[in-house]
């Protein structure tokens, strides 16, 4: 399709347009024929909703005259002696077919999923109160061995400074910042390490902890309540989370609820499956 548009250069854009009379706009309007096969404008509106976005926006005449010209061209070849109906031609339509119905039942499912008191309603389950967690500013030096981690504790129990030795020795990529982490929230930073975060004061230090990156010496410097998000923020995210849950729950009520019988494993032909001659015949 894209070759197609694109072929109609900057000639075609500047065409007259063909747009029909308003009275004679319907789905069944005849804008060509092909032998005896009548192309209408319902087959050029299915084939407008399936571009790619930036072919959306070429002007009318120039998407009326490609996407007739690829139509055209289709019909041609598919009237042609060499077009077979085979088992794949007849299977691939049925695929389609079937395919086109699901995502017309899922569309339906999740614009139906989405109204401002549900999006409102998982919002405040999510956000609401006071069960959102801490929030954590660390710091660490990262060393190689057990035996650096301590001789960097027993410096900082001397009084050295923290963000000088972190300088000077971590070999993680926060060590010319001081070794400062900034803000992260539980669960971010790998399980022994959060675990060690999680047991501090606010001003400790402690180590050496071991993670698969190494051993750190972690100094927490604040913390504070994790603050909720505003709605709009994580609106998409939501709706998002709420189409998807409806169209699980509509699929699993539909298998439920339908009959289906599967061939016993045990006596399926797998071998068949990778025999594409079968579409051949």
């Amino acid at each position: 399709m894209a070759n197609t548009l694109f072929k109609l250069g900057a000639a075609a854009a500047l065409a007259l347009s063909t747009a029909l009379p308003v009275q004679a706009q319907n789905l069944d309007t005849v804008v060509a024929t092909v032998n005896d096969t009548d192309i209408t404008l319902g087959h050029m509106l299915v084939v407008r909703s399936t571009l790619p976005e930036q072919y959306q926006q070429l002007p009318d005449n120039v998407l009326w005259d490609g996407i007739l010209d690829q139509i055209v061209q289709q019909q041609v070849l598919a009237d042609d002696d060499k077009a077979r109906e085979t088992a794949r031609v007849k299977l691939a339509v049925e695929n389609e077919h079937r395919a086109l119905l699901a995502a017309e039942a899922i569309k339906s499912i999740a614009d139906t999923a989405v109204t401002e008191d549900a999006v409102r309603a998982t919002y405040d389950a999510q956000f609401a109160g006071d069960g959102l967690g801490k929030e954590f500013n660390a710091s660490h030096i990262l060393v190689e061995t057990e035996a650096e981690a301590e001789d960097l504790v027993a410096q900082l129990d001397d009084g050295a400074d923290f963000a000088d030795l972190a300088k000077a020795n971590s070999t993680g990529p926060s060590g010319p910042n001081g070794g400062e982490l900034g803000w992260f929230g539980a669960g971010m930073m790998v399980e022994p390490f959060q675990n060690a975060v999680d047991q501090m004061a606010v001003g400790d230090v402690t180590g050496p902890v071991q993670t698969q990156f190494g051993w750190h010496v972690i100094k927490l410097n604040d913390t504070r309540d994790k603050e909720a998000p505003a709605l709009d923020e994580v609106r998409a995210q939501i709706e998002t989370t709420l189409q998807q849950d409806a169209v699980k729950a509509y699929i699993e009520d539909a298998l439920g609820k339908a009959t289906v019988t599967r061939m016993d494993p045990a006596e399926a032909p797998l071998e068949s499956l990778s025999n594409m001659q079968l579409l051949e015949e």
